[in-house]
């Protein structure tokens, strides 16, 4: 595997000064929050360009296109992790971010896409002080992470429309249950597996913005067409259920 640049090594990349040049303009957040939740931003029709772009200021100019439609403080919310993520005024601008956090998380939290979702997460996970906080955020973006595996891994080999096999859930529940190293398939519609993973969850949900982003990405797993949600469809012991 590929190892991560020391610092040092870091510090002499032409790229990596080329990818903050002019980050200095892009770092200040307006006083009035408030007013940036009800003004949406206003761009051309022009479509988002993909992959990286170095220069930032064409980065943010095509990020700025990405929310078209959505309140200001959503993009306001990006570039400060863009900003981190590139590595200008690291320490002032996660400061500035984790401040966004703590007077509107309740806003970015319920507004905010999984995208973005997980990028504050890894952001929480890569500079906050607290241990705590970095590994509830750690936890998050890991979760995500797997489902997504999960998921390309389902499309890529075709199962994305399969349907439910009776006799396979017929087999599990009635003790068919290897799966790999000693870990077994959960028993479907009565599983108390997820139920329990959820009450060791809880405590952390409750710490802090990181806390309340992995309990909204939770939450949302649940709902969008996922392992978990396929899952839930199928349970039907209510004293197990995993989710709100």
């Amino acid at each position: 595997m590929p190892r991560k640049k020391t610092r040092f090594e870091s510090f002499f990349s032409f790229t990596r000064h080329q990818r903050r040049w002019g980050g200095l303009k892009h770092s200040d957040l307006p006083d009035d929050l408030e007013s940036l939740k009800s003004r949406l931003i206003q761009t051309d029709s022009r479509t988002p360009e993909l992959g990286q772009i170095k220069s930032l200021d064409k980065h943010m100019e095509n990020l700025r296109i990405q929310f078209s439609g959505q309140p200001e403080l959503l993009f306001h919310h990006a570039k400060l992790i863009v900003l981190v993520r590139r590595e200008f005024a690291t320490r002032q601008n996660y400061q500035r971010f984790r401040a966004l956090w703590e007077q509107e998380g309740a806003f970015l939290r319920t507004r905010s896409d999984l995208r973005w979702l997980i990028s504050a997460a890894d952001t929480f996970a890569d500079h906050d002080e607290d241990p705590l906080t970095r590994a509830i955020a750690m936890m998050t973006s890991l979760l995500v992470n797997t489902v997504k595996v999960n998921e390309t891994d389902r499309f890529i080999h075709g199962r994305e429309t399969a349907t439910v096999l009776g006799e396979r859930i017929e087999r599990i529940n009635n003790g068919y249950r290897a799966l790999f190293d000693g870990i077994t398939f959960i028993n479907v519609g009565i599983d108390d597996t997820l139920r329990n993973m959820r009450w060791r969850l809880e405590p952390y949900f409750r710490h802090g913005p990181a806390g309340e982003i992995a309990a909204e990405v939770f939450a949302r797993l649940q709902e969008h067409d996922t392992a978990y949600s396929r899952l839930r469809a199928l349970q039907h012991r209510e004293r197990n259920k995993w989710w709100d």
